[in-house]
């Protein structure tokens, strides 16, 4: 089952809106990323819609896909963004964002980030533990500032999802534990410098069961009753993300059920009636808006194992290496090689057997022809690396029968232009 955006075309080529990815291989070459404006604006506008007139912000979550591309787009959708560094910041702001509706999360978040995000007019810190309360008060006061803050709380529920991206867990190192962040709220309504705005939590990452959403905003809504019984009066409630896609035969719910889950739990509260919800949606928006786009550089079929060696590999997307994310990868278009059925790894041209992009895939391959990984647009290129010194791809936006390369691919010179050969001698 392909996604929405993609379909079959002339000679079974595989289609991105209104462009074959043939001509997109042809244009810029492999590996390519290629993203649907039209895949973003439909998943963007499904949680605008579930929401209706409820008062919420979608904070996009930067980390997902950091093209500016894709923000300036988001951005010009009225999405506010959910960052974890400066860097994050400061490509939104190159993308049009406000910082005003920026949310900056993280666990490290360093002095020279605290005092650029305050300068920058930032909507909201989400402070995930003692030491950084006490560094941001003691920065803000520095700068005769006052921060807007939040307390990222763990409510320890269990996500049920791959445990790197489990993150609301006690054995998680993100946010404050829930039964210990009232007294750290006390201390910062009481701090000149800080301003209470909100409640942070996330719990994780790829979720396909909405139960933990509600059960987290139980939790959540049981603090803001302690909360508000000591005078503190939140202006918003922050839910997080974490909505699941598809990658292969996953059954994620749809965006109304994830936002359902939420309310039926925060509206059923007189007291969570009147905050706005925010959510920071990053896979859920640009997941399946994408592709890689490879092309099968050798056959090298075996009596044990058969190996289609494409020109992606695990520098340009990490997932299956990190994960052992299983991603569904299509045939795209065919080349002029001899064609062979078979059972292959599909794997690329790094020094490392972990270097696989997909295992036991029963395709009809030959070489030349062209693949696509599909639901590739969250973690993708933004965890890409030059590793094996090999240039990360392009990457193109096709908006109906039109395409941006929005970044291009790196030139081989540009890998080590910010090294220097030190003075050695002899």
């Amino acid at each position: 089952m392909l996604p929405d955006q993609f379909s079959r075309g002339d000679n079974d080529d595989l289609m991105i809106e209104g462009v074959s990815v043939a001509e997109v291989a042809e244009r810029f070459g492999t590996p390519t990323y290629v993203y649907s404006r039209a895949a973003i604006e439909s998943a963007f506008g499904a949680l605008t819609e579930a929401f209706g007139d409820r008062a919420h912000r979608i904070c996009y979550a930067v980390k997902a896909n950091s093209n500016i591309g894709i923000l300036g787009l988001l951005a010009r959708l009225g999405a506010g963004f959910d960052i974890v560094s400066i860097g994050e910041l400061e490509r939104v702001r190159a993308a049009g964002g406000d910082p005003a509706v920026v949310v900056f999360s993280g666990v490290g978040k360093s002095a020279d980030e605290i005092r650029r995000a305050l300068d920058a007019g930032i909507g909201c810190l989400n402070v995930e533990s003692e030491a950084e309360l006490d560094r941001i008060a003691a920065i803000a006061t520095e700068m005769s500032r006052t921060a807007p803050i939040s307390l990222r709380v763990n409510p320890d529920v269990d996500a049920r999802t791959h445990p790197y991206i489990s993150t609301g867990l006690k054995d998680n190192k993100f946010g404050i534990a829930i039964d210990e962040a009232l007294s750290l709220y006390e201390r910062a309504h009481a701090h000149p410098a800080l301003e209470v705005i909100g409640i942070d939590c996330h719990i994780g990452s790829q979720l396909t069961d909405v139960s933990p959403f509600a059960a987290a905003a139980e939790r959540v809504m049981k603090l803001a009753h302690q909360l508000a019984e000591r005078g503190i009066r939140l202006k918003h409630l922050d839910l997080g993300g974490g909505l699941g896609i598809r990658y292969t035969d996953e059954q994620p719910p749809a965006a109304a059920d994830w936002i359902e889950a939420i309310r039926s739990v925060v509206d059923a509260d007189p007291l969570g009636r009147d905050l706005p919800i925010w959510i920071e949606p990053g896979r859920f928006l640009v997941g399946p808006a994408g592709a890689l786009v490879t092309r099968v550089e050798y056959l090298k079929p075996g009596s044990h194992k058969s190996f289609a060696i494409v020109d992606a590999a695990m520098n340009d997307l990490m997932r299956p290496a990190l994960y052992g994310s299983d991603m569904a990868i299509v045939p795209a278009a065919k080349g002029t090689g001899t064609r062979s059925q078979d059972t292959w790894e599909i794997v690329g041209p790094i020094c490392e057997t972990g270097d696989f992009l997909g295992h036991e895939r029963s395709l009809e391959l030959g070489e030349g022809d062209l693949l696509a990984v599909l639901a590739a647009g969250a973690y993708g290129f933004s965890m890409a690396s030059n590793y094996n010194t090999r240039p990360r791809a392009a990457e193109v936006l096709v908006d109906g029968g039109a395409c941006h390369e929005i970044r291009r691919r790196e030139p081989l010179d540009s890998l080590w232009a910010l090294e220097r050969l030190p003075p050695l001698g002899r």
